[in-house]
């Protein structure tokens, strides 16, 4: 599959004839690598959730929530002045509260056995109304004013390095907790006990069951980690961002579910969904990139790019197994 993406990108860079040394530069990656943070951390959360054997599909309103709770959260905290401590008090007060709603998703689709896909599905609409009207009582306008946006982590000496120093040393400290996250969830989900729960949970809920481990307990944590990943995505992407935009479809715009195409894409792995995240998290930075070069393209066909991406990925999707009791509830035999 990624080689057949990987066609199709350098066929689409001869057809356009665009010159490749230009659009690869440096500036162009670690957009990319900032693009693509929130739509990892999402990915991540929701292929646990999926792995414990529930379909979180709210995950796109979640991200909602991160972000527009962390800007007002930075608004009400430290006001048009507010720094970089502000910023990170917003975040983890958002993450808190964020982790609220997730439990409270969690025990309906658990607890009390609601339709996942609905429950997600109302998460999202819930998103959609909530942005805007915090955002209306807070400024009075869907959109905030300029608030204050992540300051990168500089090493000196090493960030003045060609290429690396600016890739890996002057660096947001947000795409590293990123990395981070994915390393850890990796290890976690394939290296521990507790991984090999959260996949029997979705595979063979029976035998965990039978094993003793309560099939409930780990699909709920499972759960309520996905929700929690999607708002610090949500938070994320404001922090790099600056400001909230409750427009249209927010400023998430459909991120949460390109993070759920990024963890099949992946293959349930969260290296490979981190991967993916960044591939499209590249396609959404190409249309600075192309301004940037003076490449004249319309913005609206540029903008489509990580769409069809995400088509091409769908279409070539049949090499993922899903878990095999995904969206089933259990009841426990006890």
């Amino acid at each position: 599959m990624g080689a057949a993406i990987g066609f199709v990108g350098v066929a689409l860079i001869g057809w356009l004839d665009l010159p490749l040394a230009e659009l690869l530069t440096v500036g162009f990656l670690s957009r990319s690598l900032q693009a693509a943070a929130p739509i990892a951390l999402t990915a991540i959360g929701g292929l646990y959730a999926e792995k414990s054997g529930v379909f979180n599909i709210g995950v796109e309103g979640f991200m909602i929530f991160g972000a527009v709770t962390t800007a007002a959260l930075t608004w009400l905290i430290g006001g048009e002045t507010a720094g970089q401590n502000t910023l990170w008090m917003a975040i983890l007060g958002s993450v808190a509260i964020v982790s609220v709603a997730a439990v409270l998703f969690a025990v309906l689709v658990i607890r009390y056995k609601a339709d996942q896909i609905v429950a997600g599905l109302a998460v999202w609409f819930l998103g959609l109304g909530f942005g805007p009207f915090v955002a209306v009582l807070l400024w009075d306008s869907q959109n905030s004013p300029g608030l204050v946006s992540v300051e990168n982590l500089t090493v000196p000496g090493l960030s003045e390095l060609p290429i690396v120093g600016a890739l890996l040393f002057d660096i947001s400290p947000l795409v590293l907790l990123t990395a981070f996250v994915t390393i850890v969830a990796w290890a976690i989900l394939y290296h521990t006990r507790y991984g090999y729960w959260i996949q029997a949970a979705g595979e063979n809920p029976e035998a965990l069951d039978t094993a003793g481990v309560s099939v409930g307990r780990v699909r709920y944590a499972a759960v309520i980690f996905s929700g929690v990943m999607a708002g610090l995505g949500g938070a994320v992407l404001l922090a790099h961002a600056g400001s909230f935009t409750g427009t249209g479809d927010t400023m998430v715009n459909g991120r949460g579910w390109i993070g759920i195409v990024a963890y099949l894409f992946g293959n349930y792995n969260p290296i490979g969904a981190a991967v993916a995240a960044l591939l499209f998290g590249g396609l959404d930075m190409l249309q600075i990139q192309f301004q940037t070069i003076g490449i004249d393209l319309p913005n609206r066909l540029v903008n489509l790019f990580p769409y069809l991406a995400v088509i091409v990925v769908l279409t070539m999707w049949g090499s993922t197994r899903v878990p095999a009791s995904l969206g089933d509830p259990y009841d426990s035999e006890e």
